[in-house]
């Protein structure tokens, strides 16, 4: 039995490659997961997905699996937790690009809980910026939409109306919000559970301007960036200016992805995927 996982901060999806079967956990990023969180999830999984002295291969697509040490510690737990030498670990970013199945060079973006990009030939990542975290990166994301959100409210920067509307909607103190950032886990997880107040309330002029502005910085410092440089030059060449996106951020904020950010330009919104796991199960299905 061949299980796949789609892993951010905030959710894991698990699915089974010959049945479609689906179960969710909580998000394992390695850089935020506890040993026992994690094999607390695989045995969630076990108990859901697999059948007894079931053997397994497992594909883990995780956020924060960048990082070597990381990607070993996480893989090391997989094999803990699920009794099986049968595991890859592989970033995030590489499973939305087989999730969309561009099978042609494009720029593949996941805007979620946090966010990246790349440029994908079509097969591999032939470039992608270092990601920065949640205080110093995630251009365009959930988190950095919650960000700041949260800052314009405890600076008194938002509208009145619209603070009143904010406060009501999460009946925090200003103290309880700045200890749910800076004295509690996950405030990545946090932050961006602020998004969906902007996205919910997307006619208001204030909301519409804090989401655009954050997807601008995306387009600016992580777009731009991808096309300067050697790489970048001879990748344009077979390139066509299709951006595909993952997450589920991207997929609330779709249309200005399709309208305002990219619409009229060079480039053109292809697919946009809430959840990749089913293009990853349609991807190992096939491999």
């Amino acid at each position: 039995m061949t299980l796949v996982a789609d892993s951010g901060s905030t959710k894991t999806t698990w699915a089974v490659v010959e049945t479609g079967s689906k179960t969710v956990t909580e998000g394992l990023n390695p850089h935020f997961s506890t040993d026992k969180q994690v094999l607390q999830a695989c045995r969630k999984v076990r108990d859901k997905l697999l059948t007894q002295n079931s053997e397994s291969q497992i594909h883990f697509y995780g956020a924060g699996c960048g990082d070597k040490q990381q990607a070993k510690r996480m893989s090391a737990l997989l094999r803990q937790g699920f009794g099986t030498d049968g595991v890859t670990v592989e970033t995030d970013m590489l499973g939305a690009c087989r999730a969309v199945g561009a099978g042609r060079p494009c720029v593949v973006a996941i805007l979620g809980t946090g966010s990246n990009a790349c440029l994908f030939d079509g097969e591999a990542i032939v470039r992608q910026p270092a990601s920065t975290g949640y205080i110093l990166g995630d251009h365009g994301s959930a988190n950095h939409v919650g960000r700041k959100l949260l800052d314009d409210y405890l600076s008194h920067c938002m509208p009145a109306s619209i603070r009143r509307l904010f406060h009501s909607s999460y009946h925090l103190s200003d103290t309880e919000f700045v200890n749910a950032v800076y004295h509690r886990p996950n405030p990545n997880r946090f932050l961006a559970s602020l998004a969906p107040f902007a996205t919910e309330n997307i006619e208001d002029d204030y909301c519409r301007g804090v989401v655009t502005e954050t997807l601008k910085e995306w387009y600016f410092l992580c777009l731009g960036w991808l096309l300067k440089g050697r790489k970048a030059h001879t990748f344009s060449y077979n390139w066509d200016g299709e951006v595909d996106f993952v997450g589920g951020f991207a997929k609330a904020v779709e249309p200005l992805l399709r309208e305002d950010l990219l619409g009229g330009g060079p480039f053109h919104v292809g697919t946009v995927l809430a959840d990749p796991v089913g293009g990853l199960v349609q991807f190992h299905r096939a491999h």
